[in-house]
């Protein structure tokens, strides 16, 4: 019955166009790096990395499209729980993209052995971590615990990513130094959203400017690419 008599805000509206509008940009860029790549490896890479990260989100965005059309129930609540661990997932492997687009993008410059051993690492942990079930992705209560670790374990393959950008700077002026600011963006978006959405739904709003800081990233490689 609520959900018939439900009415979509404006606001939600607003946030469901958003989401359809990121998805779509993201399809047709990851088409637009395989359909120009002409078989350099590096924008092969991004349309991975584009792909992974539109399957991802969808898992999570989705869901919220539809809560925000036609009202929650319990089935939009476990959807949402499991987007938000197959998104989780999919963000690591991301990031794990990420640091091999760099080592291309930036093929004069010897990737540090120990960055690569914490991002693999630190990675595969959250990984881990992240099929737990005791997890309780599909809750309301969640495991505040768990999510604290594997979300300190993904700043740290965050912070290595980071550095190598950092280490990168403006070479070969490409000016990938914005790719720091869009991650720290991202992360201090994406963090508050995983720990407290589930008590705070209002947090989720975060998703938007991480979405944005996602959307710049692509954008970079689509710079390179044109």
């Amino acid at each position: 019955m609520k959900e018939n008599t439900y009415k979509p805000q404006i606001p939600d509206v607003m946030e469901a166009i958003f989401d359809a509008a990121y998805l779509t940009f993201d399809l047709v860029a990851a088409i637009l790096f395989f359909l120009y790549a002409n078989g350099n490896t590096l924008f092969v890479l991004y349309g991975i990395l584009t792909l992974t990260l539109c399957g991802g989100d969808a898992f999570h965005l989705v869901p919220r499209i539809i809560r925000a059309v036609g009202g929650t129930s319990d089935k939009i609540k476990r959807q949402l729980g499991i987007g938000l661990q197959v998104s989780s997932i999919t963000m690591t492997v991301f990031y794990i993209i990420l640091m091999y687009i760099w080592k291309l993008t930036f093929p004069e410059i010897t990737m540090p052995a120990a960055i690569e051993a914490i991002v693999w690492i630190s990675a595969v942990v959250r990984i881990v971590i992240c099929l737990f079930p005791q997890n309780n992705w599909c809750t309301d209560e969640g495991n505040m615990k768990l999510s604290i670790i594997r979300n300190a374990v993904f700043a740290v393959t965050g912070i290595g990513v980071i550095i190598l950008y950092a280490i990168s700077g403006n070479a070969n002026g490409y000016h990938m130094t914005r790719m720091v600011a869009a991650i720290i963006i991202s992360f201090g978006c994406y963090l508050p959203v995983t720990l407290f959405s589930k008590t705070k739904p209002k947090v989720g709003l975060l998703m938007i400017p991480k979405t944005c800081a996602y959307m710049w990233v692509i954008a970079m490689g689509l710079q390179l690419l044109f």
